[in-house]
């Protein structure tokens, strides 16, 4: 699942800091789904479905990483284990994508768009939850860009979104 042996696989969670209820509940599976199969969990850091997915990573054991667009480390949600200070705004958005070895995109938000965008420009496989999917995937669950085929995903629940951002992790054999 790693590139490294003995390095837990990385997943960004992207959701938005506006979250529906439902989104905060489906990030926050995510997050638990995430830790109990022993990855890494890399979001935004602040707060709404970021911060419940942290949550969920946490109160599972699993590790968090929240890279946030300011310098204060006390923006980050009390739920991030690791914080990264980037001082760079929406910026920040491109290290959540590059950092994450895979992406799970929960919700619709417009950062949370700019991650896929910029996951997909770096080759990272994403998986959409809600939000997004309705957009960039057709009924019959192929993609709107057929240049993107295979790093498109689709999920019904939490449950199938972690197991096809593993799995396309697994099935990558580019350096991360």
């Amino acid at each position: 699942m790693s590139s490294l042996p003995g390095r837990a696989p990385r997943i960004a969670v992207c959701a938005p800091a506006e979250a529906s209820d439902a989104e905060l509940l489906l990030a926050g599976a995510v997050g638990r789904l995430l830790a109990e199969r022993g990855c890494v969990l890399v979001s935004g850091g602040l707060g709404g479905g970021m911060a419940a997915a942290c949550r969920g990573a946490r109160e599972a054991g699993g590790v968090t990483i929240g890279i946030i667009p300011g310098y204060d480390d006390r923006a980050a949600n009390p739920w991030v284990e690791h914080v990264v200070c980037t001082g760079l705004g929406q910026a920040r958005n491109a290290l959540v994508a590059a950092t994450g070895q895979a992406l799970i995109a929960v919700g619709g938000g417009w950062g949370t768009l700019s991650e896929i965008a910029l996951g997909l420009r770096l080759g990272r496989p994403v998986v959409l939850l809600g939000g997004w999917a309705e957009l960039l995937v057709s009924e019959e669950g192929g993609v709107q860009f057929p240049d993107q085929e295979g790093m498109i995903v689709a999920a019904e629940n939490a449950e199938g979104a972690v197991e096809a951002a593993i799995s396309a992790i697994s099935s990558t054999e580019s350096p991360t």
